[in-house]
């Protein structure tokens, strides 16, 4: 009996064992199974958002708590550059990975007349309106290994109905259209891709409502979605009660009370987004990337210390607001002044996403992952190309590039050079070309021989 309880006592602790291994075993395969997991990826982007637009980028009189509470739970990056400094080249550089003197789009628009002053000197040449079909959209590729897309805001890649976002990889799309701005962000919107819904509502809370729809039906499958808000781009209109706490405050940082609502409006819609993140439990495994497609436009915002604005070269045109929270990935409350630009989102999207194949295709932007851990990217300049006169035709066509903490701008009307330390001369007001020889002619060779790299088209002497 004693043998017979000795067995008996060897078999029960070898199920034991067995079952408490088999448990392990079980548990670290279903967290190896958590751990890959898809990320979803919401990648938030306003139109017209200037760099000192958010308190968190130093803004002393706008409140930006649901921005901030962002930044602080991810990497701020204080020198993110947008692709352009108008919209449709920096949205086209976005959905391919492309620099927008390589895929062609480099006006916000067809360019015509409107844009062009009677005195000029030189001819733009074509900007293609639309974004082609024939391109690989970072939508396609997410929505290839399966992905939920969802698009809600502002597209302007396409005047065209067989343009818009669901016919470019994206399974939904709400308020997508050619439009560069919307006829008015109250109900009734006159938006072709956005029903109206409740006559007087706001159209950036309608947009949040969207989204968070989109979230709640699809947080069981791996998702990515675009929440491109009109906000703040003209028409300058905000909800009242939003507006009213910024009358009498115009100052270093306002220029208007209305304005300070639609920023207000847009900060409320990024922080119900990010709550039905939460809400739907997915918030620990979802990238959240928040930025702007160009500088603000000097005519509604003050972009001091950066020079000019929208339509610029100068930095008030370009330089753009970049935060960037990846769980597990990214350092809280954490900062990092590497020069990156819109087409390193396209890349580190795909790099989330495990599409390392699609990354590689990506010809104009790197990964930031290892910059959100600590490391660094390997790239020695960052380029622009904007051969345009904007819309307001005050500008001069030209490229530039940045180098380390040097950016040198060249024109296209006269072919002279700007060189500036931004470091030393944040508000680019001390040109160094005639002191800097050396570093002047190799940063020109250096744009000139991406120019050519990327068949840029180039402004032609105008026939009189």
């Amino acid at each position: 009996m004693s043998t017979q309880f000795q067995c008996s006592t060897v078999d029960r602790a070898g199920s034991r064992l067995f079952a408490c291994g088999f448990g392990v075993l079980i548990g670290l395969f279903c967290g190896r199974c958590i751990a890959q997991q898809p990320l979803n990826i919401v990648l938030i982007m306003a139109d017209d958002l200037g760099w000192q637009d958010l308190s968190c980028q130093g803004n002393q009189i706008l409140q930006t708590p649901a921005i901030d509470a962002l930044a602080a739970s991810g990497m701020r990056f204080s020198d993110a550059y947008a692709a352009a400094p108008v919209c449709s080249p920096t949205r086209g550089a976005i959905m391919t990975g492309m620099a927008p003197a390589r895929l062609k789009i480099t006006q916000h628009g067809a360019d015509g007349p409107q844009f062009h002053p009677e005195n000029r000197v030189i001819q733009p040449p074509p900007s293609s309106p639309d974004l082609s079909l024939s391109a690989t959209t970072l939508a396609e590729h997410l929505q290839l290994a399966g992905y939920k897309t969802g698009f809600f805001g502002k597209w302007h890649l396409g005047d065209s109905s067989h343009l818009w976002p669901e016919h470019q990889g994206f399974d939904v799309n709400i308020g997508g259209c050619g439009f560069g701005g919307p006829p008015t962000y109250f109900d009734p919107y006159r938006i072709p891709s956005l029903p109206n819904r409740n006559e007087g509502e706001y159209l950036t809370d309608r947009l949040a409502d969207e989204t968070i729809s989109f979230i709640k039906h699809h947080r069981a499958e791996p998702m990515f979605l675009c929440l491109w808000t009109y906000n703040p781009h003209y028409p300058f209109e905000a909800p009242e009660e939003l507006s009213a706490k910024y009358v009498g405050k115009n100052g270093r940082g306002l220029r208007n009370p209305i304005y300070g609502g639609q920023i207000a409006a847009l900060d409320r819609a990024v922080g119900r987004v990010l709550n039905s993140l939460e809400q739907n439990q997915i918030a620990d495994r979802t990238l959240v990337i928040f930025t702007s497609d160009n500088g603000g436009w000097s005519g509604a915002t003050d972009n001091h210390p950066l020079r000019e604005g929208k339509g610029y070269l100068y930095e008030g045109g370009i330089r753009v607001p970049l935060l960037i929270r990846w769980p597990g990935v990214s350092r809280p409350n954490s900062t990092n002044s590497t020069p990156v630009i819109s087409m390193d989102l396209t890349a580190t999207i795909l790099d989330a996403a495990g599409l390392g194949s699609a990354s590689e295709a990506v010809p104009d932007g790197l990964s930031l992952r290892p910059l959100l851990t600590g490391d660094s990217i390997k790239r020695q300049q960052i380029f622009f190309h904007y051969p345009h006169f904007a819309f307001h035709k005050a500008n001069r066509p030209g490229a530039a590039v940045r180098a380390g903490n040097h950016k040198l701008i060249y024109r296209f009307d006269d072919q002279s050079t700007e060189l500036y330390d931004l470091q030393n001369d944040l508000e680019e007001r001390n040109n160094l070309a005639s002191q800097e020889k050396s570093l002047t002619a190799d940063l020109r060779q250096r744009l000139l021989t991406w120019l050519d790299d990327t068949k840029a088209a180039t402004p032609q002497p105008r026939l009189r």
